[in-house]
């Protein structure tokens, strides 16, 4: 089975949209997606629809930090573009979307993978994996072969390497072959917002059988999103980010 595994999509309709066709085309049997399903962008209802057609078909998903501040918490922590964002978002659910975030799960198990959103120990802290020794930590907590995670918008890849780990920076396109003799912690990047000075959305593909992961960058219309997201009177700094990748 081919998993298609896509992260912070943050309410961008158009990414996810792109994404889903990709990944379609690449051959994907099943999808994964690991929170931040909304926040920032202007579609978090059409996203939200999307998402639960396809947790009816038995795609798995996770809460994210966004997700978590949508239904009430974490706001205050939140920087002011964020915490806009968040109370334009609130505002915009109704209850059949805010039914579908609080039923999702902080991390989920499929075999020996393990699906996140933030770090593995205690998901709900939302850390940031961003150094070898957080994700050493991460993959220690995990206790699983291979560990998605996301939150970080920027695509990489950490291995288990004695006490602590190493990271790959990896080429978009080009796969690459997970051995049974290391864990594995991949962060997917972002579907719907970017932040490594690319602007195409960012997901992965993870073969089972062949355990094979391949990162993919696909280009989609960034600047209907960013224009919606001006119209719905959100913060024009979102609709930047989208241009910038950043």
């Amino acid at each position: 089975m081919k998993i298609a595994v896509l992260s912070d999509i943050h309410g961008n309709l158009e990414a996810l949209r792109a994404c889903l066709a990709h990944a379609e085309g690449e051959g994907a049997g099943m999808h994964a997606f690991l929170g931040d399903l909304v926040g920032y962008g202007a579609d978090p209802v059409a996203c939200l629809g999307l998402l639960a057609d396809h947790a009816a078909k038995g795609a798995l998903l996770v809460r994210g930090n966004h997700d978590e501040a949508a239904l009430g918490g974490l706001c205050e922590d939140m920087n002011p573009v964020a915490r806009e964002a968040t109370h334009w978002t609130r505002a915009k659910l109704g209850s059949t979307e805010r039914d579908l975030l609080a039923s999702l799960p902080f991390m989920t198990r499929r075999g020996d993978l393990l699906f996140v959103h933030a770090g593995a120990d205690v998901p709900e802290k939302w850390e940031y994996i961003t150094s070898c020794s957080q994700a050493a930590h991460c993959m220690e907590a995990a206790q699983a072969a291979v560990t998605f995670a996301g939150h970080v918008h920027q695509p990489s890849l950490f291995f288990a390497a004695g006490s602590g780990a190493g990271r790959f920076q990896p080429v978009p396109g080009v796969p690459i072959p997970l051995t049974g003799r290391r864990r594995w912690l991949a962060i997917a990047g972002s579907v719907g917002q970017p932040r490594d000075g690319n602007n195409a959305a960012a997901y992965a593909l993870y073969d089972e059988e062949e355990r094979m992961l391949t990162f993919f960058r696909v280009p989609y219309d960034h600047m209907s999103a960013a224009r919606k997201i001006i119209a719905a009177g959100l913060p024009e700094r979102l609709a930047l980010r989208l241009h910038k990748g950043e």
